[in-house]
């Protein structure tokens, strides 16, 4: 079986290029609905509309904010290379891939499926300092690591 080769830097600049996609996409949304709720008629009619709407508003603000701490904690992610699993670790396991950064959950990189996970996470919190050939169980599920980068 080929090995495949992975540039944790590229996996890196994905991540936070999808959060500040993110960001962006909500701050136009934001924007689109604060313009709607405006153009409402200021008529007791459509009170409860506004109402929503700004209800709304502000569950996409709490959204924004936070994907701004996401992104804040991206850029606190090393990048460098380890043997032992750490922040910034790019963890392949028998069973998945796991990139030790933000709590971002699961995506796909050139066709490759990978976890974005927090290191407070009950699974980064149990690899933490392991290293290739370590093996662990989490929720009856025993997965070996294979390599970390």
């Amino acid at each position: 079986m080929e090995k495949i080769v992975f540039e944790k830097n590229d996996i890196r600049t994905y991540v936070k290029n999808v959060i500040a996609e993110k960001i962006d996409k909500l701050k136009k949304f934001i924007e689109f609905t604060l313009d709607a709720s405006r153009d409402i008629k200021k008529t007791p009619k459509y009170d409860s509309m506004r109402e929503e709407m700004q209800e709304e508003i502000y569950q996409m603000q709490k959204q924004l904010g936070a994907l701004n701490d996401l992104q804040r904690n991206m850029s606190r992610v090393l990048n460098n290379t380890t043997e032992r699993v750490q922040i910034g670790s790019l963890v392949i396991t028998n069973k998945a891939r796991f990139y030790i950064s933000v709590s971002l959950g699961e995506f796909f990189f050139e066709g490759d499926r990978f976890y974005a996970i927090s290191p407070e996470s009950p699974m980064a919190k149990k690899m933490m300092g392991m290293k290739s050939g370590d093996a662990f169980t989490l929720n009856n599920i025993h997965q070996e690591i294979v390599e970390v980068l």
